[in-house]
């Protein structure tokens, strides 16, 4: 288990130094989760009960939870393809924090997301809390979700979020070789690398500008309160 640090770069951070001299370096990402949250028909014991438009709503033990379903059915057949328009039309590129599973079931959205040339990275096979998975299991889902991308972007990942990540997923991530970022981590403005070998390189995620915040009662209210608050905040500088 690796120790804490609560110093990071201290009073005088590092220059980030971003191409073209920018002063802030912005990274759009796209969670597709869609049919790999928790679900009997995937074989598991109960459905989803994190992340959907009902808070509080309790998972149903071996019962199908077809209003949870459908909320998460709207970001695959309708969601996902407004995002996407909304960047061709403007001539941005994002990164998709793509879960295996839900590239299985809908694979025209890794076709396009290839096509458009936006990034796909793993995010875990299943949309999961892997804290309770063994670890062999996990290390089993990280190379299929690795193998799924390529297969259906044609490309290999080389960036990974797990959203709910155990105390192994760095670990195990690192393993792998190839990934060489990942996000699981909310401790910082700006990038940073882990000691050891091999070089990985944490690109710290942020729950402010996230999804989540509609969902907890002391989320926003609009999409207005969202922008109105993104205004009055800093930036979040991460590595594009």
């Amino acid at each position: 288990m690796n120790a804490r640090d609560l110093i990071g770069y201290g009073i005088h951070p590092p220059h980030p130094r971003w191409p073209d001299n920018a002063r802030v370096a912005v990274q759009f990402v796209l969670n597709v989760e869609e049919g790999a949250e928790s679900c009997i028909l995937n074989g598991d014991t109960c459905s989803e009960a994190y992340l959907h438009e009902l808070p509080g709503r309790a998972s149903r033990a071996n019962e199908r939870d077809l209003s949870v379903e459908s909320m998460y059915e709207y970001g695959s057949r309708a969601g996902v393809w407004r995002i996407l328009r909304l960047f061709s039309e403007r001539e941005l590129t994002l990164t998709a924090f793509a879960a295996g599973r839900a590239l299985e079931l809908n694979p025209e959205i890794g076709r396009v997301l290839a096509e458009a040339g936006h990034e796909v990275a793993g995010h875990g096979y299943r949309w999961l809390d892997y804290r309770n998975i063994p670890e062999d299991e996990e290390r089993r889902h990280i190379v299929l979700t690795i193998e799924t991308i390529e297969r259906h972007c044609g490309l290999r990942p080389v960036g990974w979020y797990t959203g709910r990540g155990s105390c192994n997923t760095r670990r195990l991530v690192r393993e792998t070789g190839e990934l060489l970022y990942s996000s699981d981590a909310y401790n910082d403005d700006l990038p940073y690398w882990l000691d050891g070998s091999p070089p990985h390189l944490v690109i710290p995620y942020t729950l402010v500008n996230n999804d989540v915040r509609y969902l907890l009662p002391n989320g926003f209210a609009s999409g207005d309160d969202f922008f109105r608050s993104r205004l009055c905040e800093n930036s979040k500088s991460v590595f594009l």
